[in-house]
């Protein structure tokens, strides 16, 4: 593919993710010498509408955050305000809540999967295309993607926007014959979530590597989701863990020019949030049923300490925490045993609390600081995408300079079909990430 002089390429929209952007690429030979990932999807001023409110609710609130992912916020809000007024939560209440987490992994790691990122390796436009090409897998990923909404459901009293989630657990708690036919409807997902890992195993991927610290919470004897502490794998290899209350002062936001939502960086470098991250970080951790599952997908053995850098296998990843999800949703209702009471009383008291939980996504971080009376007086949320941007920037800027050295690309519209597929294996929430695509490429002659 050869161009001589400037060269500018408009795109409208970028399909299945979840808001909008445009990328820019600035070109130069076979050379990618700049790579931005312009969000111009407005600021949602979530932080500013929790300002004021009462220390009750912010888990209600940040749960409009997002449709795909409520209880991520709802849970990382949960446990930065009870931080804040220093309460702890039964453990069978803690329970029940990763219960819920794993119902959103099931549902959300399943639509990526499916409808989102396979048509990419199936040669589809879209998942309607893939449902007329290959209905019997698409169907199986409803199936799932329907036993993750069933545990919202039951938990959350909804699936969307759950409304059963309040500071200090929950307003109502299931009773364990509740809990019987979500696993009845689990040990059938499990057998499809097996045949998930089996199907994505067979795709064709590129080769790619990341050039990132990756950044997930760490939890001792168990793979991190409702809670943990913020543990960091340096691209040498080097790890690290740090107070959740030294987040902040590590993970900095600062504003560029070409996007709307807040850039971040771990200790002044660019890092990776979400699957590719927890499992390289908490690998060692995950089932039985999980780990066999990562060394059939081609993985390796996460025991023995594997790491995954190549982000198109990273739909690998995400089917093997969908059969870890089920395994961990099964133990949680068979060890069931209901609460005295479904919430802890969360008294107001002036404070700052800091909380984190694992979103599908990766590492979702809220701050806030309480007066006497319990009202928000500030607040900071911190969502994967945000974390994500400048590894995407630089994964893309990689992505499509080897294309082009390697004449893997025969023009422009391949280009762009190649920058889709690579933003589209970090699954961005972009609407999350603005408190894609419009691609755009400038070819600057060499002479």
């Amino acid at each position: 593919m050869t161009h001589r002089g400037s060269r500018v390429l408009h795109v409208g929209s970028l399909s299945r993710v979840e808001g909008e952007g445009a990328l820019h690429l600035t070109v130069q030979g076979d050379a990618v010498t700049e790579a931005r990932l312009r969000i111009y999807e407005p600021p949602r001023f979530f932080e500013a509408f929790l300002r004021g409110r009462a220390h009750t609710e912010p888990p209600d609130i940040t749960a409009r955050v997002c449709g795909i992912c409520p209880v991520a916020y709802q849970l990382s809000a949960c446990a930065a305000i009870e931080d804040a007024c220093q309460v702890t939560v039964d453990p069978r209440i803690q329970e029940l809540r990763r219960l819920l987490y794993c119902g959103e992994w099931i549902e959300s790691q399943t639509l990526h999967i499916y409808l989102l990122h396979a048509p990419d390796f199936l040669g589809c436009d879209s998942a309607i295309e893939l449902a007329r090409t290959h209905r019997a897998e698409v169907e199986r990923g409803l199936r799932l993607k329907q036993a993750g909404n069933a545990i919202l459901e039951l938990l959350g009293g909804r699936a969307i926007h759950p409304v059963n989630v309040r500071v200090g657990g929950f307003h109502r708690a299931p009773s364990p014959l509740e809990l019987k036919p979500l696993a009845q409807q689990l040990r059938r997902a499990a057998d499809d979530a097996w045949e998930t890992v089996r199907w994505v195993a067979a795709f064709d991927f590129p080769d790619a590597e990341i050039d990132a610290d990756f950044l997930a919470l760490a939890s001792p004897g168990t793979y991190a989701i409702d809670s943990g502490t913020p543990a960091v794998l340096r691209a040498d290899g080097r790890s690290e863990t740090f107070p959740m209350g030294d987040f902040p002062n590590r993970v900095r936001e600062e504003h560029l020019p070409h996007s709307t939502a807040l850039h971040s960086r771990l200790d002044g470098r660019r890092h990776l949030t979400g699957s590719l991250a927890r499992f390289a970080i908490s690998g060692r951790q995950l089932s039985h049923t999980a780990v066999e599952a990562a060394r059939e997908a081609g993985l390796g053995d996460p025991r023995a300490g594997a790491v995954c850098r190549n982000p198109f296998r990273s739909i690998l990843v995400r089917a093997v925490e969908v059969v870890y999800a089920v395994d961990e949703a099964l133990r949680i209702i068979e060890n069931y045993q209901e609460p005295q009471r479904p919430y802890v009383e969360v008294p107001p008291a002036a404070g700052t609390g800091h909380g984190a939980t694992e979103a599908p996504r990766g590492l979702l971080y809220h701050r806030y600081l309480l007066d006497a009376e319990g009202t928000v007086t500030d607040a900071q949320l911190v969502p994967p995408t945000a974390q994500n941007q400048g590894a995407i920037e630089e994964d893309l800027r990689r992505v499509a300079e080897r294309a082009l050295n390697e004449r893997t690309v025969d023009d422009d519209a391949q280009l762009t079909q190649l920058c889709e597929r690579a933003i589209r294996n970090h699954d961005p929430c972009i609407s999350c990430s603005t408190h894609f695509l419009d691609l755009t490429v400038e070819r600057r002659s060499t002479s």
